[in-house]
């Protein structure tokens, strides 16, 4: 049963966090943001956002899973991408509290989308 399954908890929950981000990010004026409010940066947590409800609602259980560990592995990437300057750095413009937040929800993504059944 799907509810039963961690990784569709997880993505029902996360997909409209993310779109809501990506929507907060164009409202919220950078100086009074702990994360970055870049507009390529709302616009990705918008499009993943929308992909991962899409994903929810189809039902299919390896998208879900696959979905948990792809953005999580994204994730992962970018804290390392902001340390090391890589792309795309210069048009997410992250902040520091990105980069916790990476870390932490990048790594928590990747062990449910692998250990979350």
């Amino acid at each position: 049963m799907l509810l039963d399954n961690l990784n569709y908890l997880t993505l029902a929950i996360f997909a409209p966090i993310l779109v809501l981000v990506g929507i907060l990010g164009f409202i919220i004026p950078p100086q009074k943001s702990l994360t970055s409010g870049a507009t390529p940066y709302n616009v990705f947590h918008i499009l993943f956002g929308v992909l991962g409800a899409l994903i929810v609602l189809s039902g299919y259980e390896g998208a879900m899973r696959a979905f948990n560990i792809g953005f999580g592995l994204i994730d992962l990437y970018q804290a390392v991408a902001s340390f090391a300057n890589l792309f795309p750095k210069q048009y997410f413009q992250w902040k520091r509290a990105d980069d916790v937040l990476h870390i932490v929800i990048g790594g928590a993504l990747v062990l449910i989308g692998i250990f979350g059944r």
